[in-house]
Protein backbone atom coordinates (compact mmCIF):
# COMPACT_ATOMS: atom_id res chain seq x y z
CA UNK A 1 0.00 0.00 0.00
CA UNK A 2 2.90 2.24 0.66
CA UNK A 3 3.98 1.96 -2.31
CA UNK A 4 0.99 2.44 -4.47
CA UNK A 5 1.03 5.54 -2.60
CA UNK A 6 4.07 6.76 -3.08
CA UNK A 7 3.84 6.08 -6.60
CA UNK A 8 0.27 7.43 -7.22
CA UNK A 9 1.41 10.80 -6.18
CA UNK A 10 3.61 11.97 -8.80
CA UNK A 11 1.62 10.59 -11.78
CA UNK A 12 -0.97 12.05 -10.36
CA UNK A 13 0.72 15.55 -11.07
CA UNK A 14 2.03 14.28 -14.19
CA UNK A 15 -1.56 13.37 -15.12
CA UNK A 16 -3.34 16.74 -13.91
CA UNK A 17 -6.73 15.40 -14.38
CA UNK A 18 -8.09 18.69 -13.04
CA UNK A 19 -5.82 20.51 -15.21
CA UNK A 20 -7.13 18.35 -18.36
CA UNK A 21 -11.20 18.62 -17.79
CA UNK A 22 -11.47 22.03 -19.44
CA UNK A 23 -9.39 20.98 -22.22
CA UNK A 24 -11.94 17.54 -22.28
CA UNK A 25 -15.19 20.09 -22.00
CA UNK A 26 -13.98 22.38 -25.04
CA UNK A 27 -12.75 19.03 -26.84
CA UNK A 28 -16.04 17.47 -26.76
CA UNK A 29 -18.28 20.55 -27.67
CA UNK A 30 -20.77 19.56 -29.50
CA UNK A 31 -20.81 15.88 -28.58
CA UNK A 32 -24.10 14.44 -27.70
CA UNK A 33 -23.92 11.85 -24.40
CA UNK A 34 -23.72 9.29 -26.27
CA UNK A 35 -20.51 9.84 -28.03
CA UNK A 36 -19.06 11.46 -25.26
CA UNK A 37 -19.64 8.70 -23.12
CA UNK A 38 -17.75 6.81 -25.77
CA UNK A 39 -15.11 8.59 -26.21
CA UNK A 40 -14.48 9.05 -22.62
CA UNK A 41 -14.26 4.69 -22.80
CA UNK A 42 -12.01 4.84 -25.37
CA UNK A 43 -9.52 7.36 -23.90
CA UNK A 44 -9.34 5.28 -20.54
CA UNK A 45 -8.67 2.13 -22.75
CA UNK A 46 -5.99 3.99 -25.25
CA UNK A 47 -4.12 5.20 -22.03
CA UNK A 48 -4.43 2.47 -19.93
CA UNK A 49 -3.07 0.18 -22.65
CA UNK A 50 -0.34 2.99 -23.72
CA UNK A 51 0.60 2.79 -20.19
CA UNK A 52 0.61 -0.33 -18.86
CA UNK A 53 2.83 -1.55 -22.39
CA UNK A 54 5.20 1.30 -21.76
CA UNK A 55 5.74 -0.19 -18.18
CA UNK A 56 6.96 -3.43 -19.68
CA UNK A 57 8.62 -2.62 -22.82
CA UNK A 58 9.16 1.27 -22.85
CA UNK A 59 13.05 1.03 -21.97
CA UNK A 60 13.59 -2.18 -24.70
CA UNK A 61 11.58 0.28 -27.22
CA UNK A 62 13.64 3.11 -26.65
CA UNK A 63 16.79 1.24 -27.07
CA UNK A 64 15.42 -0.63 -30.39
CA UNK A 65 13.67 1.91 -32.38
CA UNK A 66 16.99 5.14 -31.13
CA UNK A 67 13.78 7.04 -29.40
CA UNK A 68 14.30 8.93 -26.60
CA UNK A 69 11.65 10.63 -23.98
CA UNK A 70 12.98 14.30 -25.52
CA UNK A 71 11.29 12.91 -29.12
CA UNK A 72 8.55 12.20 -27.40
CA UNK A 73 7.56 15.29 -26.19
CA UNK A 74 8.49 16.91 -29.44
CA UNK A 75 5.73 14.39 -31.22
CA UNK A 76 3.23 14.51 -28.75
CA UNK A 77 3.47 18.65 -28.70
CA UNK A 78 3.84 18.87 -32.29
CA UNK A 79 0.02 16.80 -32.33
CA UNK A 80 -1.47 18.73 -30.04
CA UNK A 81 -0.63 22.27 -31.48
CA UNK A 82 -1.92 21.06 -35.19
CA UNK A 83 -5.22 19.90 -33.61
CA UNK A 84 -5.33 23.44 -31.47
CA UNK A 85 -4.25 25.47 -34.98
CA UNK A 86 -7.30 23.51 -36.75
CA UNK A 87 -9.35 24.83 -34.58
CA UNK A 88 -8.22 28.42 -34.09
CA UNK A 89 -8.12 28.95 -37.27
CA UNK A 90 -10.79 27.22 -39.59
CA UNK A 91 -13.04 26.71 -36.72
CA UNK A 92 -12.99 22.75 -37.34
CA UNK A 93 -12.80 20.23 -33.93
CA UNK A 94 -11.35 17.17 -34.50
CA UNK A 95 -14.15 15.93 -32.56
CA UNK A 96 -16.56 16.95 -35.36
CA UNK A 97 -14.92 14.87 -38.44
CA UNK A 98 -13.39 12.02 -37.20
CA UNK A 99 -15.45 11.92 -33.19
CA UNK A 100 -11.77 9.57 -32.02
CA UNK A 101 -10.81 12.75 -29.76
CA UNK A 102 -10.97 9.92 -27.13
CA UNK A 103 -7.75 7.97 -28.55
CA UNK A 104 -6.02 11.09 -29.78
CA UNK A 105 -5.55 13.71 -28.08
CA UNK A 106 -7.58 12.41 -24.44
CA UNK A 107 -5.91 9.29 -24.25
CA UNK A 108 -2.58 9.80 -25.19
CA UNK A 109 -0.86 12.99 -24.91
CA UNK A 110 -3.21 14.12 -22.51
CA UNK A 111 -3.82 11.58 -19.99
CA UNK A 112 -1.04 9.46 -20.72
CA UNK A 113 1.57 11.50 -22.21
CA UNK A 114 5.57 12.09 -22.13
CA UNK A 115 5.66 13.12 -18.80
CA UNK A 116 3.55 9.88 -17.65
CA UNK A 117 5.81 7.95 -19.32
CA UNK A 118 8.78 8.71 -18.11
CA UNK A 119 7.49 8.86 -14.62
CA UNK A 120 5.98 5.53 -14.91
CA UNK A 121 9.66 4.35 -16.32
CA UNK A 122 11.29 6.23 -13.06
CA UNK A 123 8.85 4.51 -10.58
CA UNK A 124 8.98 1.07 -11.81
CA UNK A 125 12.54 1.00 -10.78
CA UNK A 126 12.01 2.67 -7.18
CA UNK A 127 8.60 0.59 -6.19
CA UNK A 128 8.69 -1.87 -8.46
CA UNK A 129 6.12 -2.89 -11.49
CA UNK A 130 2.97 -4.02 -9.07
CA UNK A 131 2.65 -0.56 -7.39
CA UNK A 132 3.69 1.52 -10.40
CA UNK A 133 0.77 -0.32 -12.65
CA UNK A 134 -1.98 -0.09 -9.95
CA UNK A 135 -0.96 3.72 -9.59
CA UNK A 136 -1.15 4.23 -13.35
CA UNK A 137 -4.54 2.58 -13.74
CA UNK A 138 -6.02 4.60 -10.57
CA UNK A 139 -5.05 7.79 -12.28
CA UNK A 140 -6.72 7.06 -15.30
CA UNK A 141 -9.85 5.89 -13.86
CA UNK A 142 -9.70 8.99 -11.47
CA UNK A 143 -9.17 11.14 -14.61
CA UNK A 144 -12.25 9.59 -16.94
CA UNK A 145 -14.80 9.72 -13.59
CA UNK A 146 -13.77 13.43 -13.62
CA UNK A 147 -14.67 13.39 -17.23
CA UNK A 148 -17.93 11.74 -16.74
CA UNK A 149 -18.99 14.27 -14.38
CA UNK A 150 -18.29 17.07 -16.81
CA UNK A 151 -21.84 17.36 -17.63
CA UNK A 152 -22.40 18.89 -14.63
CA UNK A 153 -19.87 21.57 -15.48
CA UNK A 154 -21.99 22.25 -18.53
CA UNK A 155 -24.84 22.65 -17.26
CA UNK A 156 -23.23 25.32 -15.09
CA UNK A 157 -21.55 27.08 -17.75
CA UNK A 158 -24.73 26.45 -20.56
CA UNK A 159 -23.95 25.76 -23.85
CA UNK A 160 -22.84 29.76 -25.09
CA UNK A 161 -20.32 29.26 -22.09
CA UNK A 162 -18.48 26.22 -23.18
CA UNK A 163 -18.50 27.82 -27.00
CA UNK A 164 -17.09 30.95 -25.74
CA UNK A 165 -14.49 28.78 -23.53
CA UNK A 166 -13.62 26.51 -26.67
CA UNK A 167 -11.50 29.28 -28.45
CA UNK A 168 -9.51 29.90 -25.07
CA UNK A 169 -9.31 26.31 -24.75
CA UNK A 170 -7.56 25.46 -28.11
CA UNK A 171 -4.61 28.81 -27.18
CA UNK A 172 -4.34 26.64 -24.14
CA UNK A 173 -3.86 23.45 -26.32
CA UNK A 174 -1.58 25.22 -28.33
CA UNK A 175 0.12 26.36 -25.91
CA UNK A 176 1.17 23.20 -24.37
CA UNK A 177 2.11 22.05 -27.33
CA UNK A 178 5.03 24.57 -27.75
CA UNK A 179 5.73 24.05 -24.16
CA UNK A 180 6.22 20.06 -24.93
CA UNK A 181 8.03 20.75 -28.50
CA UNK A 182 10.20 23.11 -26.71
CA UNK A 183 11.47 20.84 -23.56
CA UNK A 184 11.54 18.19 -26.30
CA UNK A 185 14.04 20.48 -27.91
CA UNK A 186 16.08 21.53 -25.19
CA UNK A 187 16.30 18.11 -23.89
CA UNK A 188 17.78 17.33 -27.52
CA UNK A 189 20.06 19.87 -27.79
CA UNK A 190 21.54 18.71 -23.69
CA UNK A 191 22.22 15.17 -24.90
CA UNK A 192 24.09 16.29 -28.10
CA UNK A 193 26.04 18.89 -26.24
CA UNK A 194 26.68 16.07 -23.47
CA UNK A 195 27.64 13.51 -26.31
CA UNK A 196 29.91 15.45 -27.94
CA UNK A 197 31.83 16.79 -24.57
CA UNK A 198 34.94 16.42 -23.53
Amino acid sequence: MKGFLLAFVPILIAVDPLGILPIFLGLAEGLDARSRRRAILESVITASVLAVGFVFLGKSLFRLLGVSVDDFFVAGGTLLFLIATLDLVSGRKLAREGGAIGVVPLGTPLIVGPAVLTTTLMLVEIHGIAATLAAVVANVLLAGGLFLCAGALTRVLGQTGIRAGSKVVSLILAAIGVMMIRKGIVGIVAAAACAGGP
